[in-house]
This record gives C-alpha cells, structure tokens and sequence, in this order.
C-alpha cells in the first residue's frame, strides 16, 4: 500500500483507555476496524459522517469536504479484526455487527475468553451484550486479503492465547503493525489475567521471534499508551529488548 492512501486513526475509548483503530484507504474507501471494543456508537457516529467527538489521532480527512478530495464521498467498512478477546477490546462488537453487515476475524485459541466477556466485564463493573460469535478465523502467518488491503498475521500468544498482530506494509514509508497488548511503549502485555493463557515466557518468545525481526521503523500501535517503534522496543524495552536478555 501507498502510504499517502494509508489513513490510520486512533480511538481511545473506554474506562480502560483502550485503542481502537480505524484504516481507510483513500484510493477505495475500504475501511477496516480494529479491535472495536468501546464507545461503539462514537466510532459509528464518525465513520458514517463525521459527527461527535472524532479520534484521538489520525493522519487524514477531518470532513466530507476532505475526503471529496481523494475521489470517494463514504467510507465502506468491510470488516473488523480483533488482535484479541480480553472484553476492553472486544466486548461492543455486537453493535458494530449490528451496524455493518460484516464478518469479524479472531483467532481460535480465544473464542473461550471471548464467550467470557460479559463475566470479565462485570468484574471491573461493566455491563455488555452477550458475547459476539467470531465468524472468520485468524492464523499465523496469512495474508488477510479484505477490500483493497492485504494484512499479514503474526499470532503472538503470552498475553493471551490467541493474541494476534495485524502488519499493513507500506511500500514507500513506514509499515504499520496493530499489536493489541503484546508491546507497549516500555512495557509487554500482562500475564497474569484469568482465563487468558497469560505466559510470560511464551510472550518473550513470541514477540523476539514475530515481532523483532520486522523493519525497525514499523510503527507500533499498542492497545493502550503511545505509540512506539519495533527499533525503539527492540533496542530498550526493558522486559524484552535485546540489550536487556
């Protein structure tokens, strides 16, 4: 992908801080959600016309007027894609599903912690719907072809089983990765959740192994806290950077 067709926008949502991600490209208007798990209604409100509180970051259009400008008058959300199930991220799927007639795409090792969402939720005092169904499979190492975009699938468990990160290569720029709670800016997800698999071990691994080897300027995207960089990690992440093992 072009990266001046990349439109990338940062929702943080929820009492969690969690974010959720918005892709468009510019040249279709195809549109791609990423971990949809809160505030379901300010993300639809957005993506259907530009109306209520809006991102907390993005690189592209702010109105119609903007968006007129690439050639394309709406977007056309295809498909949401969780990078796992914990009930921040996934617990408002159900609304999203509501709203586009689309599939959603999880890896199977979490379709358990997923049917948990609502029991999770309410630990924390929350109240959800019932537990949206995965109708799409995620699977390390495929080529997720959706609308225009064609994501890459590095399944990286640790913090949960079926923790996934999402890779949109940019020919001409940085390469973005989607890492739901496997990498923070400093930090690694937490291990020690109920019923996730948490394994910090298994989650070293997985990000030395899937992650590490990526061009270091691919920007990273957490599921919560700032975004960061596969070099910067790599070289001073204090639980798994290289200079640190």
């Amino acid at each position: 992908m072009k990266k001046d067709n990349l439109w990338i926008e940062s929702f943080v949502v929820g009492a969690l801080s969690m974010r959720c991600s918005v892709i468009t490209d510019l040249s279709s208007g195809d549109t791609v959600i990423i971990d949809g798990g809160a505030e379901s209604s300010r993300i639809i409100d957005w993506i259907n016309g530009f109306s209520g509180q809006g991102p907390d970051w993005s690189n592209g259009p702010k109105n119609h007027q903007e968006l007129s400008q690439h050639g394309i008058s709406n977007r056309n959300v295809i498909a949401l894609v969780n990078t796992h199930a914990h009930f921040d991220h996934s617990g408002e799927i159900p609304y999203l599903l509501n709203e586009y007639n689309v599939s959603w795409y999880l890896h199977k090792d979490d379709f358990y912690l997923q049917s948990l969402v609502q029991s999770s939720a309410r630990r924390w005092g929350f109240e959800l719907p019932e537990p949206a169904i995965a109708d799409e499979l995620l699977h390390d190492g495929m080529e997720l072809k959706l609308g225009s975009f064609t994501f890459k699938i590095l399944h990286t468990p640790g913090h949960t089983l079926g923790g996934c990160c999402i890779l949109v290569d940019v020919e001409d720029g940085n390469s973005h990765i989607f890492v739901g709670d496997t990498l923070f800016a400093g930090s690694v997800g937490r291990t020690d959740l109920p019923n996730s698999g948490g394994d910090f071990e298994l989650l070293a691994n997985s990000i030395i192994t899937k992650l590490w080897p990526l061009d270091p300027s691919t920007i990273v995207h957490p599921g919560h806290g700032p975004k960061t960089t596969i070099g910067t990690e790599k070289t001073s992440n204090p639980f798994v950077g290289v200079s640190n093992l």
